[in-house]
């Protein structure tokens, strides 16, 4: 294809250029995460093949000190070429084998590009394909993702169940079609959050379980073309000594290296989170509206101004945030699985876009999980008057009390309450139809979080 000038401070190489040349500088870079996994699985490589003797040990000692220095410092500047480009990963391959050889002859004392000594190819790229090497990296990179967000999902469980606890004392009125329903607790209205993510917690693990199967050593189309078999199997090995995960070679190369349903489970597992997020977040903004002109049942933390010309204007930016974030995460699912569905044959020529999108999914839900915890739940209070001046004069207390007090004197107490507005606790008093201790007793917190009638 010729030749290109390659500046000489640059550690990326010809391949690297004429993909940034092809498809362009679009401002976005690979995930940092993602590329420390596609590192970790050039020095697993260099092991393997430094252990079984194909890699002279010189020649594999620097590219593992070049890798490690890449890693440690994060120096992921020269990785420049567009996430989205074609060719299923081969330019981001081509752009790590580069990188790597022209830090391991600098670490050797050599020039880069001095590709006699070590070449990107033959000795960086030794017994790998990006068939195998791009959906490893990809795999592991989720891995750690996953095993962050599970994280993040147990703190924000933990504290909703406390806000379960500091509210259990709280009757509010609990609505349906955004109409009155029912008294319950602010408690429980916290505790059905809180299992809510509680299984979002289970299905991040269940996701954890889906990805763990990897093809490297399967080379071009799951063949192993080009490997030796004991290779194969060693460089799975140190695969988890380095990372230091519970991976599983896959047992049919083949199928591993062209099928993305693995990753389509786990993105519809994430969107439910995505999904739930967006039910909890939208029903604190709801619940905070006002404060004069809403509900303002909630109270959320202040975290910034919401207005340049309202003086006072406090938003709910952090719902806001969340709420965005699940809705992406929905469309990238959608998007994600129509490129897995399309992949062609051997290969899907898609993967890039899989890639990218679910690496922003499991970022964004990260980011999501920790600042809806940290600056929404973690502060948030209850406007207890507000709340107690929504439920007294609500139908939702003459249902509740129809169950003692009858169907027909809860009816006839309603017309009387809407023709005289006199307060509801007033006419059940007045009309004896229960005592203030009964009364007090039936709307309590603790007679409310009963299941069931109590006989």
């Amino acid at each position: 294809m010729g030749a290109l000038q390659i500046d000489d401070s640059r550690y990326s190489g010809i391949h690297t250029q004429r993909a940034y040349d092809n498809f362009g500088d679009s401002g976005q870079r690979h995930d940092p995460v993602f590329l420390r996994a596609y590192l970790l699985v050039k020095k697993t490589a260099a092991l393997a093949n430094r252990e079984l003797g194909y890699l002279e040990a010189e020649k594999a000692d620097h590219i593992i000190a070049a890798i490690d220095f890449i890693i440690d410092g994060s120096r992921f500047e020269d990785f420049i070429v567009n996430p989205l480009c074609g060719g299923a990963g081969t330019s981001l391959n081509m752009n790590v084998n580069e990188v790597v050889a022209n830090y391991a002859l600098e670490h050797a004392a050599r020039p880069k590009g001095e590709y006699g000594s070590i070449h990107p190819l033959e000795h960086v790229n030794l017994h790998q394909s990006t068939n195998d090497t791009y959906p490893t990296a990809l795999r592991v990179a989720m891995l750690l993702y996953l095993e962050q967000l599970e994280t993040g999902l147990v703190a924000l469980q933990q504290a909703l169940q406390e806000k379960e606890r500091e509210f259990s004392d709280v009757v509010r009125l609990g609505r349906t079609e955004l109409q009155d329903a029912l008294p319950m607790t602010a408690g429980m209205q916290f505790a059905a959050y809180a299992e809510a993510i509680g299984r979002d917690r289970w299905r991040v693990f269940k996701a954890r379980e889906r990805i763990k199967v990897v093809n490297l050593g399967g080379t071009a189309i799951g063949t192993g073309f080009g490997a030796p078999q004991n290779y194969i199997f060693c460089v799975i090995e140190k695969l988890r000594a380095v990372t230091g995960l519970s991976l599983t070679r896959a047992e049919n190369m083949v199928e591993a290296t062209q099928n993305l349903d693995s990753l389509v489970e786990v993105s519809g597992l994430l969107k439910t989170l995505a999904v739930n997020l967006l039910k909890i977040s939208e029903d604190l903004r709801l619940l905070s509206s006002g404060p004069a002109g809403g509900l303002a049942e909630v109270v959320l933390p202040a975290v910034q101004e919401g207005s340049s010309i309202m003086p006072g204007k406090v938003n709910p930016v952090i719902l806001e945030f969340v709420s965005q974030t699940a809705l992406l995460v929905m469309g990238n699912d959608s998007v994600i699985a129509h490129a897995a569905g399309l992949g062609s044959l051997e290969l899907n020529q898609f993967y890039p876009l899989a890639a990218t999108l679910m690496l922003s999914t499991l970022r964004s839900l990260d980011l999501a999980v920790s600042r809806l915890r940290t600056k929404a739940v973690e502060g948030l209070q209850l406007n207890r008057e507000n709340i107690a001046d929504h439920l007294s004069d609500s139908i939702a207390v003459v249902t509740y009390l129809a169950q003692t007090i009858g169907h027909e004197a809860a009816s006839g107490l309603y017309r009387k309450h809407l023709e005289t507005r006199q307060p509801l606790r007033q006419l059940i008093l007045s009309e004896k139809l229960l005592s203030e201790q009964e009364l007090d007793s039936l709307l309590s917190a603790e007679k409310i979080r009963m299941m069931g009638i109590r006989k």
